[in-house]
């Protein structure tokens, strides 16, 4: 039996904070000073479409000099670009809908900056995710790390998560998991951090106020093609396949009656998409397989003899959790099985899998 640690707090540790010059690392860097840890802010410059980042390393800079904790400034663009930006245009164009925070929190986050801040002397890197870190213990007094969703359902951000392991658990810190929204803007407020006010980004950061479409047209050609029903009929045309994603309404260009279409399919090599009505089998599925499968605790994997597994699961960020039997077809492929088929769900995009209690137990790559 696992024995629960209720805390991790070591005063004196040292700390680095990603402060991206909002409230939420504003005030997780602050709950760390007051614990006693040993906190540094950093801001990582990431790649973005208008080439500048100054607006929100001044606001992070601005909270480093409140808090008075040292401050540095990451240049990380050219990773970023790389293993995020392209990655996500190189999805679109093979006709999948990636998941570019899943990348950043792989490949930057817990990658790039986890690994750079171990190298500067730091013990532990912080962020301003809404999840919950749970360390336990067994009879042998060895360690493990269980992700949990957030107090705040409505700000959890475990989903984007699922790819990270023991090797970076044992040295990450999500400071205000176990707070709401609101508490975190009140605490900003009581602390007097220049961020209590500001208001949440919204989209992909480094798109900025364009649309999704907008932005891939700058690298992906448009290209003409049919937009068909479920049974054929050709209801007009559209400008590219890889623009879209599955469960789009808005932005078709195309309208028929007065009941919305929906994009059920897409295919990029016949340049093809397929439109159908909300109430059409073909935008429901019952079981999807996922690739790149990662479990949080590798002693979650619970599939002698190929067994299926109870989870409770979602295929895209803010879906509610459904109830779902997780099992191995081998290849390390898994199939997910839903009590209830399930709408929407995009190939690229993440699928994620909980105990009842709310822990992740990890996620994959729908295909």
């Amino acid at each position: 039996m696992k024995k629960k640690t209720t805390s991790r707090v070591i005063r004196g540790k040292k700390v680095f904070v990603g402060l991206s010059g909002g409230v939420d690392s504003s005030v997780a860097a602050y709950l760390l000073k007051e614990q006693g840890y040993d906190v540094v802010g950093v801001h990582l410059r990431c790649w973005n479409k208008n080439g500048c980042d100054v607006p929100e390393a001044e606001d992070a800079r601005r909270v480093a000099d409140k808090l008075e904790i040292p401050f540095y400034v990451l240049d990380m663009e050219r990773e970023y670009k790389k293993r995020v930006v392209d990655y996500m245009i190189e999805g679109y164009k093979n006709g999948i809908t990636p998941n570019p925070d899943v990348a950043c929190n792989r490949e930057i986050k817990f990658g790039l900056f986890l690994e750079k801040a171990l190298s500067m002397g730091a013990d532990y890197v912080a962020t301003g995710h809404y999840a919950r870190l749970q360390e336990t213990s067994d009879k042998r007094q060895e360690t493990s790390y269980s992700l949990l969703t957030a107090k705040d359902k409505n700000k959890d951000q475990s989903y984007f998560l699922w790819t990270l392991t023991q090797n970076e658990l044992k040295r990450v810190i999500f400071p205000i998991g176990g707070l709401t929204k609101t508490e975190v803007r009140q605490i900003a407020k009581s602390a007097g951090l220049p961020t209590a006010n500001k208001k949440d980004s919204q989209g992909i950061c480094f798109i900025g106020e364009v649309t999704i479409k907008d932005f891939l047209e700058e690298y992906l050609p448009k290209r003409r093609g049919n937009a068909k029903t479920t049974s054929g009929e050709i209801l007009g045309t559209h400008e590219g396949a890889h623009f879209f994603t599955v469960g789009q309404r808005h932005g078709i260009g195309i309208s028929v009656g007065q009941e919305p279409y929906y994009v059920a399919r897409k295919d990029t090599e016949t340049n093809t998409v397929i439109l159908a009505k909300q109430d059409d089998p073909m935008l429901r599925q019952k079981d999807v397989t996922i690739k790149d499968v990662n479990f949080i605790d590798e002693r979650n994997r619970q599939f002698k003899d190929k067994a299926a597994i109870d989870v409770l699961a979602r295929t895209r960020y803010r879906a509610p959790l459904v109830k779902a039997k997780l099992s191995s077809i081998g290849d390390d492929s898994y199939n997910l099985e839903f009590d209830e088929p399930q709408m929407f769900i995009a190939p690229g995009q993440s699928a994620v899998f909980y105990t009842k209690k709310g822990e992740l137990i990890g996620g994959g790559v729908i295909v």
